[in-house]
């Protein structure tokens, strides 16, 4: 064993100073060691297809009206019927936006490409494993060789905050929207969850589907005359076609669709969520050994303080997997376009033809409420410290199929039934290859 030493009460106020430091500007560390976001090299889709654009193994093919839109989204296998129309001037290209032009959002489960029609860029970003939410431009100017730039802090200046859990992240924002789009900032805005009621949501945004009662604030601007109480939010409710609104035959798609904002809504805060608790490991381990070799302890000693985080930073990722707090849909909801169907096909499925895709909006988004993003690259990719704490408090909410009592701290899974924890468990021991071999259940 080590030497033990005295080294007072300066050495520990001097570490306990630079840890309180370390975690009020969270929102700037990932800039700096050991996260290094500018400077480290990416590895995701993007960076990997940019290599093959390169060295000429993949090719974008130019289209006079749509420059290299179309041709991005099938190499990124980017489903065009996950298009997302939002007329609110809150991004990149905001003197193009306006509610007769609205930016375009497309989406698979680890890529997110926006684009404008007369735009000069296509914007992308993605969740790479290790540095979260990573941007890219693609000038739309026809070229001999098109290239995917990397974008730093153009794009992490408003994609690094509170809205994003203070990682680089992505966002769903509602707002109130002006008749020319801008946003009517002194009413408030909202971040678009799960948990958000469908009175807050799509604010700013085209919305195709139907809802029935429950009304959202999309497909309309707040006039002078109305507040964010007044509004009439059902001159835009239960729209199926947009040819009122704008043209739509200048965009790949006619839709809007109802269930795909919902899964993108979903999968932005699912993200968020997962770098967070990444950035979070790798903080806490590394102070926990800066600590730990001023104290003269064994490097991998872990602290009561740094188990607390650890554990910490997994609760928020297992709350965020089983759907905690989701908004209950007050009517069924269904989508004008045929993305339910193309998500829900592509599994994995078990030998039950179950699968983590196949959506319920009935009462909730999906049948089985644990988020497919749990065999996402970036889940994959998490701390073993971080994933093992997952895996094992998933075993334990899983397992746990007597009724609870009110009082009880598992309260907050309380909307999975017996059916629920059993199906979800079932389908995780089939189709998912990493967990461990005493995860509870496991076979």
């Amino acid at each position: 064993m080590p030497k033990r030493r005295n080294y007072g009460s300066g050495i520990l106020a001097l570490l306990a100073g630079l840890l309180v430091t370390n975690i009020a500007l969270a929102q700037f560390d990932f800039e700096r060691e050991p996260i290094s976001y500018n400077d480290a090299t990416p590895e995701n889709p993007i960076s990997r297809l940019q290599r093959q654009l390169a060295n000429g193994e993949q090719q974008l093919e130019y289209s006079p009206r749509d420059g290299y839109l179309p041709s991005l989204l099938e190499l990124l296998e980017v489903p065009v019927e996950s298009q997302g129309l939002v007329f609110s001037k809150t991004s990149l290209q905001v003197r193009r936006i306006t509610p007769r032009n609205p930016r375009a959002i497309y989406f698979n489960d680890d890529i997110y490409v926006g684009h404008v029609p007369g735009g000069d860029l296509v914007e992308i970003s993605v969740a790479d494993p290790h540095l979260g939410a990573v941007f890219y431009t693609l000038n739309q100017r026809e070229t001999a060789k098109p290239s995917l730039q990397r974008q730093t802090h153009q794009c992490t200046q408003c994609h690094v905050g509170s809205m994003t859990k203070n990682v680089p992240g992505h966002m769903v924002r509602s707002v109130y929207p002006g008749a020319d789009g801008r946003p009517e900032l002194k009413h408030g805005s909202f971040i678009t969850t799960p948990a958000s009621p469908l009175k807050e949501r799509w604010g700013g945004w085209y919305v195709t589907g139907t809802h029935g009662r429950d009304h959202h604030l999309g497909n309309t601007t707040i006039r002078s005359s109305e507040s964010p109480n007044s509004i009439d939010r059902g001159r835009g409710a239960n729209v199926t076609e947009l040819s009122s609104y704008l043209d739509t035959g200048r965009y790949l798609s006619p839709h809007s669709d109802l269930v795909a904002l919902m899964v993108l809504e979903h999968q932005t805060e699912m993200h968020n969520l997962i770098t967070a608790a990444h950035f979070q490991a790798i903080h806490t381990q590394t102070d926990a050994l800066a600590m730990n070799r001023a104290l003269e302890r064994e490097d991998d000693f872990e602290s009561d303080s740094t188990l607390r985080r650890l554990d910490n930073a997994a609760e928020k990722v297992v709350e965020g997997l089983l759907f905690v707090g989701e908004y209950r849909l007050k009517s069924p909801v269904l989508g004008t376009s045929d993305f339910t169907k193309t998500f829900a096909s592509r599994g994995p499925q078990d030998d039950q033809g179950r699968s983590l895709r196949q959506f319920d909006l009935q009462t909730r988004m999906f049948k089985f409420p644990c988020s497919y993003l749990i065999y996402s690259e970036a889940f994959q990719a998490l701390p073993s410290a971080v994933k093992s704490r997952v895996y094992a408090r998933l075993g334990e909410i899983l397992m746990n199929e007597e009724p609870r009592n009110s009082d009880s701290e598992e309260d907050k899974f309380a909307q999975l039934s017996q059916a629920d924890r059993r199906a979800i468990r079932e389908i995780l021991q089939v189709t998912l290859d990493d967990l461990p071999p005493d995860w509870p259940g496991a076979p």
